[in-house]
């Protein structure tokens, strides 16, 4: 019988590091570890965890014994109250010291968690993006500088570290007990609009991007992937859907008052991402399915309704 492959999971104390954990614990072919500066709270006996900053010393010591099967980077910080300077040297630099450990102990295999988010909605969008259109999101929004230089870290890393079996994922808005902007915005009560705007929208259960990360752990797999979920819907259906009401604002006011409320505590909702509900970023999935034989399994009303499901 072949061992178990220990694979280091970054972020596992996050929500969404939690639900990778459980659905990796499930598969006896993997052992896991986790690194994370947090306290991971209902940590299965048998998970080991590293509770230290990923650009520690101690991190790389997780690395230098020499038998970690595979990475699976998601532990970014996405707090849109934290300092530029903090924020940048957690994501960047940090990533930058996972993907050097990688190489220098030589570890077959890296899974990046990036987003969807990274295309940037934009009037003039295909109806579909490609794994291969470029990735804009800076232009517009400075605070999605840090992710955008991610993936562009990782797929440099891909074609530079041929010997090792880079994935990255870019999953749409991810919904559920995550704390990220999409599940908070549609946890809002009132939820804003914007006045004639109604976008076509993507989301993805935090289950289906769990399994979207162990297909591909799957030997032989390297490359990027968009992951969607079950389909596409006006963001209107999906605010319905969870039974919201709604605050329409016309888009000349949005941004000042969202920016006074964001300031003031009353709203966790970054202004940043106020173009998600005006402009369209919508991605082709077909890729992730023929190459990892990924489908959603969640349906569009699960996945909808998962934001208000207990943590």
């Amino acid at each position: 019988m072949t061992a178990p492959k220990k694979v280091v999971i970054t972020g596992i104390a996050g929500r969404l590091g939690r639900v990778v954990a459980r659905a990796l614990h499930h598969d006896p072919q993997f052992v896991l570890e986790g690194l994370d500066r947090r306290e991971f709270v209902g940590r299965p006996k048998d998970v080991v965890h590293h509770q230290v900053d990923v650009r520690s010393k101690k991190a790389r010591d997780v690395f230098r014994a020499g038998d970690v099967a595979a990475l699976v980077h998601m532990g970014l910080m996405h707090d849109p109250r934290a300092t530029a300077a903090d924020v940048y040297s957690w994501n960047v630099a940090g990533t930058m010291k996972l993907l050097e450990y990688c190489q220098t102990y030589r570890v077959p295999k890296v899974v990046v968690l990036s987003s969807a988010d990274v295309y940037g909605p934009r009037p003039d969008n295909p109806q579909f993006l490609s794994e291969d259109a470029p990735l804009l999101a800076a232009q517009r929004f400075p605070q999605m500088r840090d992710l955008v230089e991610i993936d562009h870290l990782a797929s440099t890393f891909l074609w530079k570290a041929r010997e090792i079996e880079t994935v990255v994922l870019r999953p749409v808005h991810i919904l559920g007990s995550v704390h990220n902007a999409p599940s908070n915005y549609l946890r809002l009560d009132p939820v804003p609009t914007l006045l004639g705007f109604d976008p076509m929208v993507q989301v993805i259960h935090e289950r289906d991007v769990a399994r979207a990360v162990s297909a591909a752990l799957a030997p032989g797999v390297r490359g990027i992937y968009n992951v969607v979920g079950p389909g596409q819907v006006p963001l209107s259906v999906v605010l319905r859907e969870l039974g919201r009401r709604t605050l329409p604002i016309p888009h000349p006011l949005a941004k000042p008052l969202w920016s006074l409320a964001f300031r003031a505590g009353v709203s966790s909702y970054p202004v940043a991402e106020f173009d998600f509900i005006r402009y369209v970023c919508m991605v082709d999935g077909s890729r992730a399915a023929k190459d990892l034989g990924f489908a959603a399994r969640s349906s569009l009303r699960e996945t909808i309704l998962a934001v208000d499901e207990p943590a």
